[in-house]
């Protein structure tokens, strides 16, 4: 045998080694998925975002043509938060779920959604403090945890599109968050009726849930605060309160212990999100099916993750017995990263798809992503800004 032959056949073998080490993955952002009783064909999920074009609070034609177009077949899209009483409101023009009318117009946009194969989910909100007296009945304080208002400087958003600072709450008393347990089953009811296939519960951003679970708002002295399972409680009290009223499999739960919104913060985030993860299971346990989902933010909007962020990402995925969806700020790539590690079932998108109606085939072809106009969030105009973003294949005719 040559020298010369001896290193050619060693580079062959490494080059084998190294091909039998590093295996196709087996899942992708593109591979097909099992979501309790529904066959999703992909892992993108649309995520809620508040898009403020529901007119006086009623769903309307703007909202069919936005959910039809980034309905996928096999496809899994989250609506934006949708109020569950009049006390919730803390947003303009934003859609409810509380009245005959809300769920009547709500049917139409949900069959629209379904007739592309989609899998749609509506996302239950109670803004709580986060709140002004002029969205409230006869102007009232809005509810809360506590007390203290959120910080000034934090705005929210007027009917008339002035700002202003947040209004002083009122602490919920015990009858009054049982009330508020209920105003949330009667919500999920609601869903159903209207024709969702389930609903996930805004336990996140700062709203009413987060400011019973994070103790940098919650300040109470009765069994729901102070302990990590008494700031819990109001959450899993929800749970338990619509999972018998419409199937543990058709509820979803959205945290963000680690993001500071509104003044949301937690002493401790990584507890505070395995605690919610044990209660979670707890429910699982008992009634002896899976949540449909965990949704968590797992960074911010821009894609900053840090050491801490992933390490709580990484020790709820451990966890969480069930489907666990992440957010925040994922691009193509980190999504697909977060799959193929196993770090998260399927990756929910905001921002991405409002600028892209069509992002699961663009992704797929690994197109290029059109901008979106962050000054057209949350306007009210049923077009611009809203469906008149073009798809790839409008792109390529134009």
């Amino acid at each position: 045998m040559s020298t010369r032959e001896e290193p050619e056949r060693e580079k062959e073998k490494r080059e084998k080694t190294a091909t039998e080490e590093e295996p196709e993955p087996t899942q992708t952002l593109f591979s097909s998925y099992k979501m309790g009783k529904w066959e999703l064909s992909h892992r993108v999920v649309m995520a809620p975002m508040t898009r403020c074009r529901a007119l006086n609070g009623i769903p309307n034609q703007a909202l069919l043509v936005y959910y039809t177009q980034r309905a996928t077949d096999g496809g899994g899209l989250i609506s934006e938060g949708t109020f569950i009483s009049p006390t919730a409101i803390g947003f303009p023009h934003c859609p409810g779920i509380y009245t005959e009318e809300q769920v009547e117009a709500w049917k139409k946009i949900v069959d629209s959604v379904h007739a592309r194969g989609a899998i749609f989910f509506c996302q239950l909100w109670h803004a709580g403090r986060a709140s002004h007296h002029v969205y409230q009945p006869d102007s009232v304080a809005p509810i809360s945890s506590t007390n203290r208002a959120i910080s000034n400087r934090w705005k929210i958003l007027l009917p008339d599109g002035s700002y202003a600072e947040f209004s002083e709450p009122r602490a919920l008393d015990t009858s009054g968050i049982h009330e508020i347990v209920d105003q949330y089953r009667r919500a999920a009811v609601s869903a159903i009726q209207a024709g969702f296939d389930g609903v996930e519960v805004h336990a996140a951003y700062g709203y009413l849930i987060d400011q019973f679970l994070k103790d940098g708002i919650n300040d109470r002295g009765d069994e729901y605060g102070g302990s990590l399972k008494n700031r819990c409680r109001f959450l899993m009290q929800v749970v338990r309160a619509i999972v018998p009223a419409i199937g543990a499999d058709r509820v979803g739960v959205r945290i963000s212990p680690m993001l500071y919104h509104q003044d949301a913060a937690d002493s401790n985030p990584m507890a505070l999100g395995l605690a919610v993860v044990e209660g979670l299971n707890e429910v699982e346990r008992d009634t002896g099916i899976k949540l449909s989902y965990l949704h968590i933010q797992a960074g911010t909007h821009s894609g900053g993750r840090g050491e801490l962020e992933t390490q709580l990402l990484r020790m709820v995925r451990n966890a969480y017995r069930g489907t666990l969806i992440v957010n925040g700020g994922y691009t193509r790539e980190l999504g697909m990263n977060a799959v193929v590690e196993g770090d998260a079932d399927l990756v929910s998108y905001g921002r991405l798809f409002i600028s892209n109606p069509d992002l699961v085939h663009r992704f797929k072809v690994n197109a290029p992503l059109d901008r979106y106009e962050s000054a057209t969030f949350c306007t009210h105009d049923p077009v611009v800004g809203y469906s008149d973003y073009p798809s790839l294949d409008e792109h390529n005719e134009a």
